[in-house]
């Protein structure tokens, strides 16, 4: 892995599950990490629930915009972390591919968008502590 990893966060529409992922990784890794986020089939713009819940423990995700998935995005990255979109993801040797299953914070109120941000804030603090120096 290079010195400062670049970590790619991929769900379907780009606006919620990889969108709340990239806000917890910037807030909690900083400059360590290099945080990209896109979608197979990304949205307008980013659900608002999600940002709402992102705003309610102090991480600001609401400027952030749904990015097309890129073959060159996943080639500039060391760890590629999908969440629910299946094989729309290039595999490339020698990079790390996990897939996070997560509900889908699409349609959902802020009580049901709650435990998938506390969930993927659990998942990105093992992230950050097996790809940063300690």
């Amino acid at each position: 892995m290079t010195e400062k990893p670049t970590v790619l966060f991929v769900c379907v529409h780009n606006a919620g599950r990889s969108q709340m992922a990239a806000g917890w990784l910037q807030h909690l890794a900083g400059d360590a990490v290099e945080v990209l986020s896109a979608g197979s089939e990304p949205k307008d713009q980013i659900n608002p629930v999600a940002v709402e819940a992102m705003n309610e423990v102090g991480v600001d995700i609401r400027n952030s915009s749904p990015k097309l998935l890129t073959t060159d995005a996943v080639r500039e990255s060391d760890v590629v972390i999908t969440m629910g979109c299946g094989d729309a993801c290039p595999i490339f040797p020698g990079k790390r591919y996990e897939d996070w299953e997560l509900a889908d914070p699409a349609g959902q109120g802020i009580d049901a968008v709650r435990p998938i941000r506390d969930d993927i804030r659990a998942r990105v603090e093992k992230l950050v502590s097996e790809i940063t120096p300690s």
